[in-house]
């Protein structure tokens, strides 16, 4: 496209501005949504590794936009906008090719109160107005402070909540207007971001509890079908969720409430399955209708510089891209939606360090301007390709594999660190087709590809035509006959590639992708 453009300057006569007009077209192009959207690579080679799969080559899973999928697991953080971290009309033409249908955000009471009573809602109109005219779901957060109010609390993560008589009163006439103002827009709602983080020791379970409560009542005042999210703590801290969930249940007002979310930041995304499961029980004790969600995660992209968890880790984009697959894949497993953090770097340019949060799967610089999209991009477009609400995970299928002629048999579905592989089954719930996503889940995601070589056999396999799947670059191989065999319902697939990334054995029926 590019290129035939360029001709048009090239065969052009300079006759009544016609050049001119050419330009001025040109630039306006260069400036649409739509050469933002020349960005994203839909080639096989789109992501490029080191990484060699000595299997027959077909071709690479065909990423499909949000509006064709009618729900998945998934959200996409793209947070930091009430702070003018990033620029919502920069990535905005990056959502839909994402294949992710619901963005997290943050409502920002200071950006929008800058004169005591008086709201400018137009910032965030623009944004709500766009996301759901293009049929995105917004779960927005009640966050932050503001300081025109005596203790009206931070404008920033770890600046605290309102306490004073005046600034709450204030901070709730702002909640009761932003729901009323976007509740025929949004449904999906969170009270609070992380209240155990930085210096807010002043925010004990009891009081960020009692809390959570009255902002949920003035939600459901003005929107009783609303969704609300409670807790959003930062990091594991098992006695303060206990006591917050404590708090609530005492109160009898667990009701309000459709989620409790956790963030967690570990450079090993599968280290904390058993923290999640016992998060899940206390949470089933206090609130048994009430859902787990994992509100906030990701990993780097840049080694020792910037801002955020993990910085000080030897991140590149391989290990984030596998970083997030991972996670994400074990959150569905764990049966815990899962947002990631956060769709494009953040931009700190206020503070002591002013720099950039390299968490984004887009690429931005300190201007805030959107440079392209990461391998982590591409990889998770793979992903959301195929895993939406057409699979189920089966309850309980039994495998073996075989590594240096050790067996692991028989054992019921889970993020298992079992000699540190994870296997994941899966099924189509109409066709009852199978996939099995497959990782190493020992270590930090590496920033190179070691591969090893794993026999795996699945009893009660409904897979004909299997293939291979590199979800990090999206490419599809053929697993040739000799290498796989069944007996009965049992199937054996000999000498799989498997490594610190999700792989996937699949009935070819499950996977859409582009031929060679």
């Amino acid at each position: 496209m590019i290129q035939n453009i360029k001709s048009l300057f090239s065969q052009a006569r300079i006759q009544n501005g016609t050049t001119f007009c050419l330009f001025i077209w040109f630039s306006c192009f260069l400036s649409s949504p739509y050469s933002i959207a020349q960005q994203i690579d839909t080639t096989i080679d789109r992501v490029k590794t080191d990484l060699k799969i000595k299997l027959p080559l077909l071709g690479s899973v065909k990423y499909r936009n949000a509006n064709e999928i009618e729900s998945s697991n998934w959200i996409i953080g793209c947070e930091g906008l009430d702070r003018d971290l990033t620029d919502y009309d920069q990535y905005k033409e990056y959502l839909n090719p994402l294949g992710i249908k619901v963005l997290r955000m943050q409502a920002g009471w200071a950006k929008t109160e800058k004169i005591r009573g008086v709201y400018d809602w137009s910032w965030l109109d623009h944004i709500i107005n766009d996301a759901t005219s293009k049929g995105f779901t917004i779960w927005l957060q009640t966050s932050y402070g503001n300081t025109l109010y005596p203790e009206g609390g931070g404008m920033t993560l770890g600046g605290g909540i309102p306490k004073s008589k005046e600034a709450l009163l204030a901070y709730h006439k702002w909640v009761e207007a932003l729901v009323s103002r976007y509740k025929n827009k949004v449904r999906d709602w969170e009270v609070w971001n992380e209240p155990n983080f930085g210096d807010n020791s002043e925010n004990t379970p009891e009081l960020m509890a009692e809390f959570n409560i009255n902002n949920a009542k003035i939600i459901k005042k003005i929107q009783p079908n609303a969704k609300i999210t409670g807790l959003s703590i930062g990091h594991f801290n098992y006695k303060y969720a206990n006591d917050f969930f404590k708090y609530i249940s005492k109160k009898r007002k667990m009701k309000l409430f459709d989620y409790m979310a956790y963030h967690d930041y570990v450079y090993n995304p599968d280290s904390n399955n058993l923290t999640v499961f016992e998060l899940k029980a206390l949470l089933q004790k206090y609130g048994p209708n009430v859902k787990l969600r994992q509100g906030e995660n990701g990993a780097p992209s840049a080694f020792g510089a910037g801002r955020g968890a993990l910085w000080d880790y030897d991140w590149t984009e391989l290990s984030q891209a596998k970083w997030n697959l991972r996670r994400m894949l074990g959150n569905l497993g764990n049966d815990v939606e899962c947002s990631i953090f956060s769709i494009i770097d953040l931009a700190y340019t206020t503070g002591p360090i002013n720099k950039l949060n390299h968490k984004g799967i887009i690429k931005a610089d300190e201007t805030k301007k959107a440079l392209g999209p990461k391998m982590a991009y591409y990889a998770m477009q793979n992903l959301t390709a195929i895993f939406d609400n057409s699979l189920q995970k089966l309850p309980g299928f039994s495998h073996t594999f075989n590594i240096s002629g050790v067996n692991n048999s028989d054992f019921r579905y889970s993020m298992s660190n079992d000699r540190g592989i994870t296997v994941g089954g899966y099924e189509n719930k109409v066709s009852k087709k199978q996939l099995y996503a497959i990782w190493k889940n020992e270590y930090i995601p590496l920033n190179t590809n070691e591969l090893s070589e794993v026999t795996f056999s699945f009893a009660n396999c409904t897979i004909e035509n299997p293939v291979y799947v590199d979800l990090l670059t999206g490419k599809v191989y053929d697993i040739p006959s000799k290498q796989w065999s069944k007996k009965g319902t049992i199937y054996t697939f000999k000498n799989i590639p498997i490594y610190d990334s999700p792989i996937l054995i699949a009935d070819k029926s499950l996977i859409n992708s582009t031929n060679l």
